[in-house]
């Protein structure tokens, strides 16, 4: 369904309209005294932590904008060293008070959503802005990434509450197909890429079999049948998104376990 694919523009009011309801839970996650500095399930991150790397996630994505406004060419600093950046990124913010970050973040989201709500179709489609990380990517990659942001990282907070709860599925129907160019930027270097394949089912508003090829060149994928396959990974779109960040290990597998195996431990963490 064109609504439910954030790379179309045909999408950008649904995913828009997710980031939003996202960011306004965290917002209410975020704002008792005592949520502030509560573990999450990000090891070492506090809420506070969690709001901080948002803070500087965004205010570089105003960087990256203004940049490509200008047609300057930034080079990214890649994936491989994102995960101890980030840290380092949002640790940063620690002298700051709940107060402050609280109405920082706010008006970085208004300014966000602002420069993404102001896109014509043709640039949510073909504008391409280098990300710090992941390097030159169409505009609404951005929107994806407040998702990836508010979406996975309200999660985060919920989780470290102790208390059962589940990932939206608003959310993960627009950051299932995501996932695979997730995880075909953060295949380690240390790792054995001799030839292999399988196939990933997902579930959901999104729902599509994919079609996997590993070898010394990284990671392909393709939408196609995965009947033929030695080993095929059933996801619903939720379990795809939380396995895929590292925030579990789920997925029903069929076929050959040690194929599956190979592939589920090929990605570094970020």
């Amino acid at each position: 369904m064109s609504e439910w694919d954030p790379t179309s523009a045909d999408g950008k009011g649904t995913i828009l309209r997710v980031v939003r309801e996202e960011a306004n839970r965290m917002f209410d996650l975020a704002e008792p005294t005592e949520a502030w500095k509560a573990p999450t399930a990000c090891a070492g991150w506090s809420t506070a932590d969690v709001i901080g790397h948002i803070v500087d996630t965004t205010e570089g994505y105003f960087e990256a904008f203004d940049a490509a406004r200008r047609g300057e060419a930034r080079e990214a600093y890649g994936t491989a060293g994102m995960g101890a950046r980030a840290n380092e990124q949002a640790l940063a913010f620690r002298n700051l008070s709940q107060h402050e970050m609280m109405d920082r973040i706010r008006a970085d989201f208004d300014r966000m959503m602002s420069t993404l709500d102001s896109l014509s179709d043709d640039e949510w489609e073909n504008f391409v802005v280098t990300h710090f990380y992941m390097g030159p990517v169409p505009a609404w990659f951005y929107a994806a990434g407040q998702l990836m942001d508010y979406g996975v990282h309200s999660w985060d907070i919920r989780q470290g509450s102790g208390r059962a709860h589940g990932l939206s599925g608003d959310v993960a129907d627009l950051l299932a197909p995501l996932m695979f160019l997730l995880w075909q930027s953060t295949v380690r270097s240390d790792v054995d890429r001799s030839p292999f394949e399988l196939g990933i089912t997902v579930s959901g508003r999104n729902a599509a079999g994919y079609r996997i090829n590993v070898d010394a060149d990284g990671m392909r994928y393709a939408q196609g049948a995965v009947d033929d396959l030695p080993a095929v990974i059933d996801f619903d779109a939720g379990s795809l998104v939380l396995t895929a960040f590292g925030r579990c290990n789920a997925g029903t597998v069929r076929g050959d376990a040690a194929v599956a195996d190979r592939f589920l431990n090929l990605f570094y963490r970020i």
